[in-house]
């Protein structure tokens, strides 16, 4: 089979493995990897019925494939990712399949074994490999290529010296724009590298000035990751570590910071415009990016392996229902009912894991809020994005230096009361401001909309229930209940299916109390597919007794509409 192996250094080494392969840190392993997080016999690939099989040993760091560890696994794809310690290997071709030429990152056809400088990496495929004696990517005989040790140096020297360079013309370069000061650093840049006393050979200055002035001025190696439409979170675990999630997919990315100062740097540049800080006394922030997205960064002392950066993207464009059904995330009938709760002004809550898609579900159910209403959104972090003409956007505010000034989600519900709102979007009850806006809901505020973090809707009102009592409120738990029930209406639950997908997994109705316990009653339930199946339960809403004609009964059927789009009762196959 032929694979490119990647390290966590940056090398990308093209190989053909003879199978069966195994892979490990002992000597006689036919790939040898020599790292802590590596055992001695750590896994092994092998044919089985003329498939290609992974199979890990007990490892205690595992073995993953597309992001997800495994015992065994197969059969095994072209474009496969599967990590082991400190390696990525990604599957060019397996036995049997049009085998496409091996490419070293410099654009070399390898169309067999790569050779190395020893004998013992010679044209015998079956001859083990050391990840450390392997040989660098095959480059053009007039090309010469740094080493990877000698190539982070470089990069960590020069990026020391270009913002010292830029620090000591502070006073030019403080009122420029940043295309300007894009252009002076590549001056600036350009001439330390002709000085430097070990410039890099010409065909890798290009990208290593890009790298470079990206770090001093922009964002490094998460300037392409956010132009990338396809990665939806970018989570940075130390300066040499970042992982990325693509399609439903976490993974590691090759490239890295040059340093922990570069972190740092790109940390500050985020938070400063915004009037945040960041440093020993207060190593948490969050903030944002001008294009919305969403960003957490902590840094030592709490973070204890380096700065840490966690960056959740949102879609350039404002999706739609559409969008979801093309997807799969819930069914046309669900998508019917939720619209006509929103229009109808019931009280909806949005529950659901992180990452499962709460905040997009908000934005679009708030497209079917009429347009003479009035909305006030409130959110810690702004991260909805309304489609509405109406609207008022408030956001939370952190202390200052001093320690004063700070304005919590409760504040702003209270005093959205007196902005004569039809709606309040809560972007997520995380405390005290449960109890507000329940109220809200309860008082004149119908059809307000929020969302909160639970496993499944019973466990979302026993949240409710946690942060009414939070907020300080000296009541019994019967009376929180009665109000709870009193307030909400509906509650939608998404969850993350073990592929990446999103989904409405139930749609339940709040019925009332009975018995001192808050009656629920399930309207749609999903189950997780492929493909994903999605029914009526049945039962007809109470909470449109007085409204009988604002959808048909028919959507409450049991019955189920596939990904094909056919019909099928619910449990069986289409």
């Amino acid at each position: 089979m032929d694979v490119v192996l990647e390290f966590e250094d940056g090398r990308r080494i093209p190989q053909r493995l003879a199978l069966p392969l195994s892979i490990g840190r002992d000597e006689d392993s036919g790939l040898r990897i020599r790292a802590w997080r590596v055992a001695r016999r750590h896994a092994c690939i092998m044919m089985r019925e003329g498939e290609v099989w992974i199979e890990d040993f007990g490892s205690l760091a595992g073995t993953e494939v597309n992001g997800r560890r495994v015992a065994l696994y197969g059969p095994l794809d072209v474009n496969d990712e599967i990590v082991i310690g400190p390696c990525l290997l990604r599957v060019l071709a397996l036995p049997g399949s049009s085998r496409r030429p091996l490419r070293a990152p410099s654009g070399a056809a390898v169309s067999g074994p790569v050779p190395g400088p020893d004998s013992r990496h010679g044209n015998d495929p079956a001859t083990p490999i050391s990840a450390e004696d392997a040989p660098a990517p095959i480059a053009e005989p007039h090309e010469r290529r740094l080493p990877a040790a000698e190539g982070l140096a470089l990069r960590r020297r020069l990026h020391d010296r270009l913002i010292e360079a830029l620090q000591l013309r502070r006073r030019d370069i403080g009122l420029m724009s940043d295309e300007a000061l894009r252009a002076e650093a590549a001056k600036v840049l350009s001439a330390l590298i002709a000085e430097d006393e070990a410039p890099p050979p010409d065909h890798e200055r290009g990208a290593l000035v890009r790298d470079l002035l990206d770090e001093a001025v922009g964002l490094g190696p998460l300037e392409a990751l956010l132009a990338d439409p396809e990665i939806t979170e970018i989570m940075v675990n130390r300066h040499d570590e970042i992982f990325i999630e693509a399609r439903g997919r976490l993974r590691r990315h090759p490239r890295a910071f040059s340093s922990e100062q570069a972190v740092l740097g790109v940390i500050e540049r985020i938070v400063a415009p915004l009037g945040r800080r960041i440093d020993d006394s207060s190593p948490m922030v969050d903030a944002r990016l001008r294009d919305g997205s969403r960003v957490n960064a902590v840094i030592a002392p709490i973070a204890l392996r380096g700065a840490s950066l966690t960056i959740r993207k949102f879609p350039a464009r404002r999706l739609g229902m559409a969008d979801l059904l093309a997807v799969g995330a819930l069914d046309a009938s669900i998508a019917e009912f939720l619209q006509a709760c929103v229009r109808h002004k019931k009280n909806l809550i949005v529950s659901g894991g992180t990452g499962s898609g709460k905040t997009s579900l908000l934005n679009i159910l708030s497209n079917a809020i009429p347009e003479g209403e009035r909305v006030v959104t409130i959110e810690d972090a702004a991260e909805l994005r309304l489609n509405h003409q109406h609207l008022v956007s408030l956001e939370a505010r952190p202390a200052n230096l001093e320690g004063r000034g700070r304005i919590e989600i409760r504040d702003l519900v209270r005093n959205a009361l007196r902005m004569r709102p039809d709606r309040i979007v809560v972007g997520e009850c995380r405390g005290g401001e449960a109890f507000d806006m329940l109220a809200a809901m309860n008082t004149g505020h119908e059809g307000s909309l929020t969302t909160l973090h639970a496993n499944s809707p019973r466990d979302a009102l026993g949240r409710l229930e946690t942060m009414i009592l939070m907020a300080g409120m000296d009541l019994p738990l019967a009376a929180v209940r009665e109000h709870v029930a009193s307030s909400i209406d509906v509650i939608v639950q998404l969850s993350r299916t073990p592929d990446g997908r999103r989904m409405v997994s139930s749609v339940v109705e709040l019925t009332g109390m009975e018995g001192g316990r808050i009656q629920l009653q399930e309207l749609f339930h999903g189950q997780a597919g492929p493909p994903a199946l999605y029914a009526g339960c049945g039962i007809l809403p109470d909470c449109f007794a007085q409204q009988p004609h604002a959808f048909e009964a028919s959507l409450f059927s049991r019955r189920t509409v596939c990904e094909d789009g056919q019909a099928a009762a619910f449990g069986e196959s289409p």
